[in-house]
């Protein structure tokens, strides 16, 4: 036999040489090579693309759709002055309803599909822990606009706040109970259903307490109860000098209305779950709210100039004041504009960085610093309810 190779076999492995070293240098130029288009990422020219998930539909729809106001203000501010890094911003909204489960696969779509370099939400705490594993999962850096509840940011640190945590309104709150409020004794009324909810009441129940305040009932519902009269009279039963409800709006105004009906006459209080124009709508619910207080982030009457200008913009764009969920949804929204600028590049990792060395931000509802924890630092504005309208108090340092 010949040790020479038949021509045939000759001509296949020259060719089979050939196609190795082609492949080799398109791979090596694959590697090599970075995004140009418009995806949203990286240098690209194209417009950046920010993903917002809210509850514009369902129970709490009036936090949801307040703060999607105030975030799609701040953003066609920041491109009509130009963009960023010379770029527009491009913001993807999906609707979780309100609904539970529903924030998780509206974070995986802006993630998956629509390639999102951040993730703006939610209001809600329970539906931004919905979402921050995913997008640590995927290092993509989410800013909540007022999840108050300090396990959100613990969940990562890809995950931000632009609002104070519940230790510090609960604190708040506990000190205007016993200076304001004169009350020694306080009964709490906590949707269990809810970590807003209960951590909010936790961290009252601690500071009002260790005060020298005493609790004296404590009662607990859900987001579907409609009838509180059996957890009132409980409550009425022990004469508390007032009640803390750490609860959403739509959930209060039916709470106060039935207190008021059962012949329960001391004040009612709160968190920022009372912000919302539905608290004061419906047969009664102004005059039954009178004298009521709650915690917040922002109110439209404070006298900063920052907090002027967002005012009238939105009232000219929306046709209203604006209300705390708008204010923080605006500065979610220019905080990660300033980060991205900062960074220099529209990269998740280089955002994030670039946010965790957020100080002295100069937002309208306030000025913030993030800490080590990627917590907001920042005042807490109390609000009162007088002939059917809330009216600014007091601005709480931390």
């Amino acid at each position: 036999m010949s040790q020479s190779a038949p021509p045939a076999a000759s001509i296949f492995r020259r060719h089979f040489r050939h196609f190795l070293l082609l492949t080799a240098v398109t791979v090596l130029g694959l590697v090599g090579c970075k995004p140009s288009d418009g995806s949203g990422a990286g240098s690209g020219t194209g417009a950046i693309k920010v993903g917002e998930f809210a509850s514009l539909t369902g129970n709490e729809a009036a936090f949801g759709r307040s703060s999607h106001q105030g975030t799609v203000l701040a953003v066609e501010e920041i491109n009509a002055a130009g963009g960023v890094l010379g770029r527009q911003l491009e913001l993807i909204t999906e609707d979780n309803q309100s609904k539970q489960d529903e924030s998780a696969t509206a974070v995986k779509k802006l993630i998956s599909r629509d390639k999102v370099v951040a993730v703006l939400g939610e209001v809600a705490s329970g539906r931004s822990l919905e979402a921050a594993p995913i997008c640590q999962q995927y290092k993509i850096p989410q800013i909540s606009p007022s999840s108050t509840n300090p396990k959100v940011t613990q969940m990562g640190d890809y995950i931000f706040r632009v609002c104070f945590i519940d230790p510090f309104q609960g604190t708040v709150m506990a000190k205007f109970a016993q200076s304001t409020l004169k009350a020694k004794k306080v009964a709490v009324l906590t949707d269990v259903g809810a970590p807003y909810s209960v951590g909010l009441a936790t961290f009252f129940k601690e500071r009002f307490v260790g005060d020298g305040g005493e609790i004296v009932a404590e009662q607990k519902f859900t987001n579907t109860d409609k009838d509180f009269k059996a957890q009132l009279t409980a409550i009425k039963s022990v004469a508390p000098d007032a009640v803390f409800v750490p609860a959403y709006y739509s959930q209060v105004t039916l709470i106060v209305l039935q207190a008021r009906e059962l012949g329960i006459t001391v004040p009612f209080f709160g968190g920022d779950g009372w912000e919302a124009p539905e608290l004061l709508q419906g047969s009664g619910s102004g005059e039954a709210l009178e004298g009521c207080y709650f915690s917040t982030h922002f109110s439209p009457d404070q006298d900063s100039p920052r907090a002027k200008e967002f005012v009238k913009s939105y009232e000219a764009k929306y046709g209203a004041k604006p209300d705390a969920m708008a204010a923080l949804g605006y500065d979610s929204a220019l905080l990660l504009a300033d980060a991205i600028r900062r960074a220099g590049v529209a990269e998740p990792t280089q955002i994030r960085d670039m946010l965790a060395q957020t100080k002295d931000f100069d937002g309208v509802s306030g000025m913030m610093t993030l800490d080590a924890d990627r917590n907001a630092r920042k005042s807490a504005v109390i609000i009162g309810i007088r002939d059917g309208k809330f009216v600014y108090k007091e601005t709480v340092n931390p």
